[in-house]
């Protein structure tokens, strides 16, 4: 019997820039930009912390260190998931 362990995927990410408007994100052959103010769960963290991305099923980014859950459909269509987060 095999374990039921969650799987991760091949998949790479990767940060390949950060600038103090956002994150630059490749993710297998495609980059995206994560905007600060549309991600803003990024502004206030170190470098490390961006840097530590667990990719799951092709599909799913976890940055364990932030708490922070974003999908590749998030990613592609950021409209399309409002925020419900308010700076103070």
């Amino acid at each position: 019997m095999k374990s039921s362990k969650s799987r991760r995927s091949t998949s790479a990410a990767e940060v390949s820039n950060i600038t103090i408007h956002g994150i630059w994100l490749l993710l297998e052959d495609r980059e995206y930009f994560l905007p600060f103010r549309h991600f803003p769960w990024f502004r206030d963290a170190t470098i490390a912390q961006i840097q530590n991305i667990q990719v799951m099923d092709g599909a799913h980014l976890h940055w364990p260190d932030l708490d922070v859950d974003l999908s590749r459909d998030m990613l592609e269509t950021s409209e399309s998931y409002p925020l419900v987060w308010k700076e103070g």
